[in-house]
């Protein structure tokens, strides 16, 4: 069996790995001693590692592995938009450690909240991984890292009518994890290597009509909707993929 690494497995990394789980021997990360066991109760190979600590940081080697895996999934955050450089620095310094001379496939899931918040249709061409630090970091060390962009995460447990939200008129720009897991999938077999893309549900309803769906409300949509929108076109394009959620009104369904 394949051996799959996801570096910080939390609310995005343990759902990706219960849909790889039986194709992979899963291998994980946590910062939280208290998800050790339930972690490993669900057969992943677990290691406590903390990427912000001080000193040196372990390296793959705390996954007692063989050999490096043959995929690796990197959801530590490194948002230059949001984090002292400092930190940033020594959070990547301490994640490259770990990584070592990685060698096999590798995704690095960065966000959409790189582009700015500005009133357009935002292509990956708007902004290169050059010119948003955490990515241009990973770049530089892993030219072949796959990068994907994630909307706002949803699914499960993730409703945008549990939250506290203003502007309800602007569109969203939403990822269901089921999607993030699939597209992974598919890079995988098609053995994708430096793609940069948006992943992003190609319908952009209203905050508004979303939590109307969410409450079982009808509710009836102004024709035209302004405001941000992230398109997923080089995704769809490049992957010939066909979304499992494209309409985030029904992520809850």
């Amino acid at each position: 069996m394949n051996t799959f690494g996801i570096i910080g497995c939390g609310w995005l990394g343990t759902r990706i790995a219960e849909k790889l789980t039986g194709k992979y021997a899963v291998y994980c990360t946590t910062t939280s001693p208290d998800k050790i066991e339930q972690l490993t109760s669900k057969g992943y190979h677990t290691a406590l590692i903390d990427f912000d600590a001080e000193g040196e940081c372990q390296n793959i080697s705390a996954w007692d592995l063989a050999d490096h895996p043959d995929v690796l999934i990197v959801t530590v955050t490194l948002s230059g938009k949001r984090m002292n450089a400092d930190i940033l620095e020594k959070r990547f310094r301490n994640l490259s450690s770990f990584i070592g001379d990685f060698k096999g496939q590798l995704f690095f899931m960065s966000s959409t909240g790189v582009y700015p918040d500005i009133q357009k249709e935002y292509t990956e061409d708007d902004l290169r991984p050059e010119q948003v630090p955490g990515e241009n970091m990973i770049r530089a060390h892993y030219p072949k890292a796959n990068i994907l962009r994630l909307g706002g995460l949803m699914g499960d447990d993730r409703l945008l009518s549990r939250y506290r939200i203003s502007d309800t008129e602007l569109p969203v720009n939403h990822i269901h994890y089921a999607d993030i897991a699939a597209v992974v999938e598919k890079m995988i077999s098609q053995h994708s290597e430096g793609k940069l893309y948006n992943v992003v549900a190609p319908q952009h309803p209203s905050k508004a009509s979303v939590i109307a769906a969410q409450q079982n409300r009808t509710y009836h949509e102004r024709q035209q909707i302004q405001g941000r929108i992230i398109s997923s076109s080089r995704l769809i394009q490049d992957l010939d993929y066909r979304f499992i959620y494209p309409d985030p009104r029904f992520f809850h369904v």
